[in-house]
């Protein structure tokens, strides 16, 4: 949040506007929501697949384009290459949150975007023992910004560097493998009858799997699904074995949670179910653990929970 908030700052002033995609991380949005007003910034969010319905949106003081490369918690991927164009055009700083593609799947400054931030605690580091956060651009923007973080005090001590830069190492290696866990277990998942539908941009019936496809050398270890809200999810997750129901992603173990009680939980009801954040929906960070047993862990916590749905009456 330090790399988010310190790099908003740095780009909008009081009286500046920005653009924001319409699904985003939940600190991240509840900081252009709840923080940003006091400071005399106002965001308007906008869908990052549909460039037709940016330019309306737009006011003469709009400074930054904000957008993530694949959203969270609902895995959209939108018209990257759209963004950057229409940041070039008027003039405008275009910021991206690469945290779920990793820099392994996809690198956003080799298509144009200014300024690339990065959840360090997550993929980069890996092993889920670390905070910190990551701002890559030029050197013109980032001494800008780091001259704003110097002041506010978002530094990373010594030893959380060291482990950064241990986790560095395996990073490729950790990545591939959940890209191939993932795709497997969204396949699986999506041919579930107690899954709704499966959000994952490797599928090829996903919404945004063409602009992922055209970007993308690897579709990531981060899926989210929609249990049958007639099944008690609270039970689905207590089935599972070998995810752990915990906050945090990207690391090498498998994590469940649920974005209503964890990443999004500052939003409000009607916030988050306008964004279609609704309470049957998991989020699950794919490590790299046998896939052959998630999915047989999977699969014995779908069968439990659909036994203890309750039995109907017919008239």
């Amino acid at each position: 949040m330090a790399a988010i908030s310190t790099t908003i700052m740095t780009f909008a002033k009081k009286g500046d506007h920005i653009l924001s995609q319409n699904t985003l991380y939940g600190g991240t949005q509840t900081f252009l929501t709840n923080d940003c007003p006091n400071m005399g910034i106002s965001h308007t969010s906008f869908d990052p697949a549909q460039p037709d319905t940016w330019e309306k949106l737009r006011t003469p003081t709009t400074r930054a384009i904000y957008v993530e490369s694949i959203s969270n918690p609902l895995i959209e991927v939108g018209d990257l290459k759209a963004v950057v164009e229409f940041a070039r055009k008027h003039k405008l700083v275009s910021i991206i949150d690469n945290t779920f593609a990793t820099p392994v799947n996809f690198r956003p400054a080799e298509i144009g975007f200014d300024i690339v931030v990065h959840s360090a605690t997550k993929y980069l580091n890996g092993h889920s023992d670390i905070v910190g956060g990551v701002v890559a651009g030029s050197k013109e923007h980032v001494s800008k910004i780091r001259h704003l973080l110097i002041h506010l005090g978002g530094s990373m001590d010594p030893h959380t560097c060291f482990l950064l830069e241990r986790g560095l190492k395996t990073l490729s290696l950790r990545v591939k493998e959940q890209n191939k866990n993932a795709m497997t277990l969204a396949k699986f998942l999506d041919s579930r009858s107690e899954v709704v539908a499966v959000n994952y941009c490797g599928l090829e019936s996903n919404a945004n799997h063409k602009f992922a496809r055209e970007l993308f050398s690897g579709f990531g270890g981060m899926l989210s699904f929609y249990l049958d809200p007639k099944l008690d999810i609270a039970l689905f997750i207590d089935s599972l074995t070998i995810p752990l129901h915990a906050a945090s992603l990207g690391g090498v173990e498998t994590l469940v949670v649920r974005p209503t009680r964890s990443s999004h939980m500052g939003l409000t009801n009607e916030q988050r179910e306008e964004k279609g954040i609704t309470e049957n929906l998991l989020r699950v960070s794919v490590g790299v653990e046998s896939i052959d047993e998630l999915v047989e862990d999977f699969t014995n916590a779908l069968e439990k929970t659909a036994s203890k749905q309750p039995s109907q009456v017919v008239a």
